[in-house]
């Protein structure tokens, strides 16, 4: 198999305190024509925590359970440390070939194209002898991922026995959404999670210019029809998110827990897989697929995504006129 030397944790950053909150935000849209009132308003889902994301300390903690026979860094697509930076630490330790773990189990460009690309803008910007690197495959289905995530709604659900589930994963495009395959791998790792209880899917943290359609309906909306629909009781699972970072604190546990109390719904979120160690046994097995030939696990009716992405998979969305 192939000689890598180096993992590299490539993830998403977050800022860790106020002033960081708008040059990360700035990185996170540029090139999308989000508004600067938009803008704003998500700044202050950060400041609501004095301007600090819990992403990095998620990936700080995630390392320090990994257990690799390579070298272990981390990188990020908008904050520190950037991967641009990493890159050019890997080259300067000598490593030649990196396999990248995204954090991110589905596909679709902002999860799975985008970070290559990431890859391939800071390679170009270091230049010759930048590191080769490999981004390993989405693990939607892999059985220890689902594993896990059975385990945290049937934790969640012995709080709430009877409770209707709503899975959540983050809103994009329908241009997005139309071109990959993230809404068929979420309603079936929702499926294989669910097991016998009734659930439905709903979508959060939508952002982007109004006028461009994404997928629906919103959390909140799903909340205001299980309501009027009879509803006691829900479990909210962020199946779409690996660990509780802004996007789970502020649209789950802040927004829609609110509501759910302003409406009369029992609610209770279900934990992300976060330093599970099941997930981290997960990590492990995936490496072995690229570094030891071990065999590419999956259950359900879909098969386990391709080693190596076909090119033309996850196009960019189409981006609005200006």
């Amino acid at each position: 198999m192939a000689d890598f030397d180096a993992f590299l944790l490539l993830s998403f950053g977050g800022p860790e305190k106020r002033e960081e909150v708008l040059p990360f935000l700035e990185n996170v849209t540029r090139g999308r024509n989000v508004p600067r009132e938009r803008l704003l308003e998500v700044a202050e889902h950060y400041y609501h925590f004095d301007g600090v994301s819990p992403i990095n300390d998620q990936c700080r903690a995630l390392l320090a359970e990994l257990r690799l026979d390579l070298p272990i860094y981390w990188g990020n697509r908008n904050w520190h440390p950037f991967l641009a930076d990493t890159l050019s630490q890997l080259m300067a330790d000598g490593r030649k070939k990196v396999l990248a773990f995204p954090t991110s189990a589905f596909s679709s460009y902002s999860g799975c194209r985008q970070y290559r690309e990431d890859v391939d803008r800071a390679q170009a910007a270091i230049g010759a002898g930048a590191p080769e690197v490999v981004t390993v495959r989405r693990f939607f289905n892999h059985p220890l991922y689902i594993e896990v995530m059975a385990e945290s709604l049937r934790a969640a659900l012995a709080e709430r026995p009877g409770a209707k589930v709503i899975f959540t994963a983050h809103s994009v495009p329908m241009s997005m959404a139309n071109s990959s395959a993230y809404v068929s791998q979420l309603m079936e790792a929702s499926r294989l999670v669910a097991g016998d209880a009734e659930w439905r899917l709903a979508y959060q943290s939508r952002s982007g210019p109004p006028q461009i359609p994404w997928l629906e309906p919103d959390i909140l909306d799903v909340l205001r029809e299980e309501k009027a629909a009879g509803t006691t009781d829900v479990v909210v699972h962020p199946i779409g998110f690996l660990s509780d970072h802004m996007e789970v604190l502020y649209d789950l546990d802040y927004e829609a827990k609110t509501l759910a109390g302003e409406l009369g719904l029992g609610f209770i979120r279900a934990a992300t897989a976060g330093t599970h160690p099941r997930f981290v046994e997960m990590i492990h097995e995936i490496v072995a697929e690229y570094t030891h030939g071990a065999p590419s696990r999956a259950i359900g009716n879909l098969p386990a995504r391709p080693m190596q992405c076909p090119l033309d998979c996850c196009p960019p969305p189409v981006r609005p006129a200006k």
